[in-house]
């Protein structure tokens, strides 16, 4: 498996923010499949920004015939984001009470980013999958935001421990997100990001362009 940087590694932080102002759009009614299952009261699963949007259509198009994305969460609040990374980080600490606070902090950001660079909470990142020309959702391993725990590591999207089937769908994913400028947090198949901080860092940018909307 390739070497994966994590979210909370101090090379992601270091990378400035320099929010452009773009706005946060609805992507129901777009084109795009919608998961339901993560919806909220007030429906900020299903908005990202304007142009993250547009790049989940051009992805969309680049998919092979009789496939179509499938949109599980994109914009997270912030205050939701730190509730999501303190349970699992305390989780964590239940399970393994010899680890020390570092360890616990970088077990727990291979699933929930840290919250001070967290992409969700930028409308940058998005957890997606596919889905066939009727609407059912495809099998690629593991459901999404599945953990490393309960999945033996086979969230990871080069995960050894999955068929062939499965990983020709992720790289079916992969190519066509990848086509539109996003990039995959690799212990996560399902989340795809844009112009967030962790997208600078691999891509080389100089700074991120989104960063937290506090709605």
């Amino acid at each position: 498996m390739p070497e994966i940087i994590l979210m909370c590694d101090p090379k992601v932080a270091a990378i400035p923010v320099r929010e452009c102002g773009e706005r946060l759009v609805d992507a129901r009614g777009s084109g795009l499949l919608i998961d339901e299952s993560r919806q909220d009261a007030a429906g900020h699963f299903a908005h990202v920004r304007k142009n993250v949007l547009e790049r989940l259509l051009y992805a969309q198009a680049a998919l092979p015939d009789g496939l179509r994305l499938l949109l599980v969460e994109g914009y997270r609040p912030p205050r939701l984001q730190e509730e999501y990374f303190a349970e699992y980080a305390e989780q964590l600490r239940a399970e393994n009470p010899s680890w020390t606070a570092e360890q616990v902090h970088s077990a727990a950001s291979r699933y929930v980013s840290p919250p001070e660079v967290a992409p969700h909470p930028a409308g940058a990142a998005v957890d997606i999958t596919l889905a066939d020309s009727s609407g059912a959702e495809l099998d690629l391993g593991t459901r999404t935001n599945s953990t490393p725990e309960e999945s033996e590591g086979a969230c990871y999207m080069s995960a050894a421990n999955i068929s062939s089937l499965h990983r020709a769908r992720r790289q079916v994913l992969a190519t066509a997100m990848s086509s539109a400028g996003f990039v995959n947090y690799p212990t996560e198949w399902w989340h795809w990001s844009h112009r967030d901080r962790y997208w600078a860092l691999i891509t080389g940018a100089q700074a991120a362009a989104y960063g937290p909307v506090t709605r």
